[in-house]
Formats: structure tokens, sequence, C-alpha cells
């Protein structure tokens, strides 16, 4: 828009729109409900598309990169961008895309389906042209993420996020509990943390000894309280990568609904739990398919206490990881 070649601006759905705040380098965050992505997804009106290409246009964006996940297509929103004049656009699509990409790039030939969603995104913006400077190692990572460090007077913590966007993705309540309190047995200060529509979840997982922080933290704040972890135990849902921007090791509880190779905390150390070979696997389900949730319902609250230990030995100065998760 003419204020800096480096500029970069952030088109995301309504649930993404305060992780994208918390991104280095997005100098503005517009949040816009895509018909064929949001779940329910808004009607397909001329108002509502006119909503995204006026701020288009209103910005002058001379060039757009669409980072798609393996299951989404860039070819809707790239029209919309060339209708409201963007000259330039790149994304990955394994149909024919015709005019409406100028960089294509074809899943499965010019890169290889399995791989981090993180580097499926680098190598699209590389194809674009883009690529990150000799000193970025590549890393998820988060900005002004407020200090907790003294919640429990400044000593070690283990943060357990019980909750999921959708239920196949969750272990049983009553298992996390369980994971609490062997914690909490095992010498370790447990926090547990929820949105404000899980109080209940975080109470029943909290017990009378874990402190439990469910509805009482933003994104950000949650941001600060996995920043400082020894480690995080959560599902493959949101916080695990939040917990890996930030840099905590992660005891993720990973439902092979989706390919963990693709969707496991990135680039921090991980103890993957859950049968991967599950009947669910790659099924995509939001609801169990499999009677008893024998993915991770058959995960021991012993494994996870194990799980964390190990995770422990092996964990950064904090100091050290302060100092890597604002970068």
């Amino acid at each position: 828009n003419g204020s800096g070649p480096n500029e970069v601006l952030m088109l995301c759905g309504p649930q993404g729109a305060a992780a994208g705040q918390l991104l280095p380098g997005v100098a503005e965050v517009f949040s816009w409900a895509s018909p064929w992505i949001v779940d329910p997804a808004p009607a397909v009106t001329a108002e509502h598309l006119a909503t995204l290409q006026d701020w288009v246009r209103s910005r002058s964006v001379a060039e757009a990169v669409i980072l798609t996940s393996f299951h989404q297509s860039p070819l809707p929103l790239a029209m919309l961008l060339r209708l409201a004049g963007v000259p330039r656009i790149t994304g990955a699509s394994v149909d024919y895309a015709g005019s409406l990409l100028d960089v294509r790039l074809k899943p499965g030939e010019d890169f290889p389906e399995d791989q981090p969603e993180a580097e499926r995104a680098l190598r699209i913006a590389a194809a674009a042209g883009f690529r990150l400077p000799a000193d970025d190692d590549g890393r998820l990572r988060v900005r002004d993420v407020p200090d907790a460090g003294e919640l429990f007077g400044g000593r070690p913590y283990v943060a357990v996020h019980p909750g999921a966007a959708v239920p196949a993705r969750a272990w049983p309540p009553l298992h996390h509990a369980a994971a609490v309190e062997l914690l909490i047995a095992a010498g370790f200060n447990v926090v547990v943390t929820g949105g404000p529509q899980e109080r209940e979840l975080t109470a029943t997982v909290a017990g009378p000894d874990a402190l439990d922080l469910g509805g009482k933290t933003d994104l950000r704040g949650l941001a600060g309280v996995l920043a400082g972890a020894s480690a995080v135990v959560t599902g493959n849902t949101g916080p695990a990568h939040l917990a890996a921007a930030v840099g905590t090791p992660v005891v993720s509880l990973f439902a092979p609904v989706v390919p963990a190779v693709r969707w496991a905390p990135y680039k921090v150390p991980v103890e993957l739990l859950g049968d991967q070979s599950a009947p669910c696997r790659l099924s995509r389900a939001r609801e169990c398919p499999v009677p008893g949730h024998p993915c991770l319902a058959n995960v021991a609250p012993e494994e996870v206490v194990a799980a964390v230990q190990r995770l422990s030995l092996g964990v950064a100065s904090l100091p050290a990881r302060r100092g890597m998760r604002n970068g």
C-alpha cells in the first residue's frame, strides 16, 4: 500500500484473528468469514463478498500469498482477490488454476504432502519469492508474551489444557483429572487452562489441588502461561501450537484423525501419545467414529506423567526460552 516493501497484512477467519495479532511482522489483521471454510458457513451474498474486496482495494494490496492446508483450495479466494485488483497471487492447488494464480505449486509434485504444515506454508511463500532471513531458523514465534512465571512463586509448573476444538481430539476429562492428581503426587505444580466455555471442564480436571485458570486468560495471556511452563499436556488443538510458538515442550495426546507428521507441535520436544494406526486414522472426523474413542481413551494417565517426566529432564532454562519466544 506504499508504506514500505515489507508490510504484511493478514487475512484470516474469525477463529484465527486473535492468533494473527500475536504474529511477528504482521501490520494488520483482517478477519473475514469465508463461506467455503468457516463452519457453519455464512451465506454467499454480494454484500459479504464486497466486505472483503473493499478492504483489499482500500489497502492497495500488491501481492497475495494464499497459505492453505492440505484439504483446502486457494482458488475461491484467488478469484475474489483477482476481482479486487490484486495483480500477483501465489498458492498451491491440485486443480488447474488458469489465470487465478500467477505462481502455482502442485502438491505432491512441487512439494511433498507429508510435511509439517508450517513447512508447507514456508514453501508457498518461497515460491512467491519470500524467504526467511539468515538468522531465522523457522521456529514458530509470537510477540509481546506476558510473563506468567510467578504463578507458583517462580517455581516450575506443568500446564494442562484439557479442551479441544472438536470431541474427536479430546482425551477423556476423568483421564485428565487422574493425570493431574498423579502429577501433583509426583511433585509437580499444575495449572489447568481453558476458555470461558470450558470452566466446568477445567474445574473437574483441576480438582482441589491444581490452579484452575479456566476462562481467566485471553489468547495472549494463555501464551504467557504456556511460556512459563516446563511442559504442556494437551491434545492436537490450538494450544499445542501456541506452546510450540513459545518454545515449551508438549505432551501431545494426538488423535490420528489428521496426520501427526503434518500437525504435531513444530520444532519443540514432543512426546506423542495415542494410537496413530487406529481405525479413525486420517478420517478428519469431528466426532469419534469408533465406539469408546480407543485411540486416546486407551492412553493411561500414568503414561502422561511419565512423558512429562521425560520432557522435564531435557527442558531448556526458562530465561533462554523467554529470550527466544519474542524473537
